[in-house]
């Protein structure tokens, strides 16, 4: 995650909603981004971003730790004028790795979206 604090220590299974939310974004993401869909099956949140935000870091049941550059599957924004923010589904060496959740017209979002509020960055 791209915050001065470290992330805070979270170790729990994703929530329903945190696995449909990612699932309709490697669904809807790059091509590549569906070969990853295996992988959330046995994600877990390792980590949660300091700052509040609903950022997460994941690990994977029986693959290395993440690491190396960030790959992007799926880049969205969400939200209207006021409240305009981003997130993206990555995974760094192969592995999925996490979701960031930015603001982009204010704070850092703190929950989550809806997938059906989604729409591809490059729509603005």
């Amino acid at each position: 995650m791209g915050h001065i604090a470290g992330p805070i220590a979270d170790n729990r299974p994703l929530t329903r909603a945190e696995t449909d939310l990612i699932r309709w974004m490697l669904e809807h993401g790059r091509s590549e981004a569906l070969a990853f869909r295996k992988q959330l099956e046995s994600a877990a949140v390792v980590s949660r971003c300091p700052c509040g935000c609903a950022s997460l870091d994941f690990s994977i049941a029986g693959q290395l730790a993440p690491s190396g550059p960030l790959e992007i599957l799926g880049d969205y924004l969400f939200g209207g004028a006021n409240d305009l923010a981003g997130a993206f589904v990555f995974a760094r060496g192969g592995v999925l790795a996490g979701l960031e959740v930015y603001g982009l017209a204010g704070d850092h979002p703190r929950e989550l979206p809806a997938p059906e509020s989604l729409r591809p960055f490059a729509q603005g």
